[in-house]
């Protein structure tokens, strides 16, 4: 899985209640959650991210509350990968569970500035700030779960097992 967008950047202990406001939570809709994707953090955000796109932030990113909502809003609003230095643990599982990419590398993020291009090779763990030229390395996924989010998610992955169509 091969991942190529502008960054996103942010700081630490971005939560949930800032990924999308729990205003937003009457809906479930994906495309209704991504227009409010990180409003309260970044009001341009949902102007100016595109298909592809990444979000890099530091520490604790997707703290908070165990809302599902965070990552459908992210992967809807277009992001295809977020690097973090750590993730909520929550957060994590929820991630995989909604077939949102993401990926711990501390010597990415502190490296990653705003608006630079950045490759990603989730198979080989490999990073690449292409305006840069650095390359760092992060744990790739296990097979089992990159299976996960090439299905889209955890319920997409067992439905298309089983034979069954969403």
């Amino acid at each position: 899985m091969k991942f190529k967008g502008t960054v996103h950047r942010y700081g630490r202990d971005i939560d949930t209640d800032v990924i999308i406001p729990a205003r937003y939570l009457n809906t479930s809709d994906p495309a209704e959650l991504a227009k409010h994707c990180l409003e309260d953090l970044d009001t341009e955000f949902v102007n100016n991210v595109q298909p592809g796109d990444i979000i890099v932030a530091d520490e604790n990113f997707g703290c908070g509350s165990s809302r599902e909502h965070a990552p459908i809003a992210i992967k809807a609003a277009g992001v295809d990968v977020v690097i973090a230095k750590s993730f909520a643990r929550i957060f994590y599982r929820n991630a995989i569970n909604t077939g949102l990419a993401i990926m711990e590398c501390p010597e990415a993020v502190d490296a990653i500035s705003n608006g630079d291009i950045v490759s990603v090779d989730a198979d080989a763990g490999t990073i690449t700030d292409e305006t840069t030229g650095e390359t760092f390395t992060a744990q790739p996924f296990p097979p089992f779960l990159m299976e996960i989010i090439n299905a889209g998610g955890l319920v997409p992955r067992w439905q298309k097992k089983l034979g069954k169509d969403a």
